[in-house]
């Protein structure tokens, strides 16, 4: 199947972790935008289901898939169902993500490995079984999620700031080698991030964090999804390999 024939057809997006939080946001947008949206969970079935109630609102063809990301045989599984469903997979968002934060001297090494397990082999993973069936229909795009600590660093998050730096090493390298396949391979570095682990934080640490950012504002979901919706559509076409900040400043 060709790009312009791809592009006839409603195009499929898979977004991992999306049941709540930043990636809910992004596959609203999307299905708004006009793609089909894979809605991935681990555990969090009943706001998977909500969600899919609202695309089903929508009118949108949407596919609840249970996978852990880190799990090889559920990603595979997860890949079959969407090529089973539609035969194609247009974009992949890696979105999903844990912290397990500690100093680094009280890290424990179940911590270290399961942020890793989750945050980079999890993207791994995904982009490793969706990569050839993109190559075979020459077109695809990838968008993954980072962070600002990959570049900056943050206190109590090693575990954290190496998987997501990880991300962007890999998302380079890949770039370089599927360019020729008409495949685009970007980066979105969310800053800190009006999400429910953030609005559980006490209010004094709140402020301090605030003030650390330039914009003196927490950023959206929104924010991230349409920068998602930038570089998932026709303007992000001649985009690849690259890193897209979105931080209200607090790292430049």
């Amino acid at each position: 199947m060709g790009i312009q024939d791809l592009r006839n057809h409603r195009p499929t997006a898979i977004v991992t972790g999306s049941s709540r939080g930043i990636g809910r946001v992004i596959a609203l947008k999307l299905a708004n935008a006009g793609y089909n949206p894979v809605v991935n969970y681990k555990e969090s079935q009943t706001a998977a289901e909500s969600l899919g109630l609202e695309l089903e609102q929508m009118g949108t063809e949407y596919l609840l898939c249970r996978a852990n990301v880190s799990a090889w045989d559920d990603v595979v599984q997860m890949r079959d169902q969407v090529l089973e469903r539609w035969g194609h997979i247009d974009l992949l968002v890696n979105n999903a993500g844990i912290i397990l934060d500690a100093l680094f001297h009280k890290m424990a090494k179940e911590d270290w490995q399961q942020v890793i397990d989750t945050n980079l082999t999890g993207v791994f993973n995904c982009a490793r079984v969706c990569v050839s069936q993109m190559m075979e229909q020459g077109y695809g795009k990838i968008i993954n999620i980072s962070s600002f600590v990959a570049l900056k660093g943050n206190i109590g998050q090693a575990n954290y700031a190496a998987a997501k730096a990880g991300i962007i090493g890999f998302s380079k390298t890949l770039a370089l080698e599927l360019a020729k396949y008409e495949i685009t391979v970007n980066v979105i570095a969310p800053g800190f991030i009006e999400t429910d682990m953030l609005s559980e934080l006490p209010e004094r640490i709140r402020e301090k964090l605030i003030a650390q950012i330039p914009q003196r504002r927490f950023g959206t979901p929104e924010d991230i999804a349409q920068a998602v919706l930038y570089l998932a559509g026709k303007s992000g076409d001649y985009i690849t390999g690259q890193v897209l900040n979105i931080n209200g400043g607090i790292y430049m």
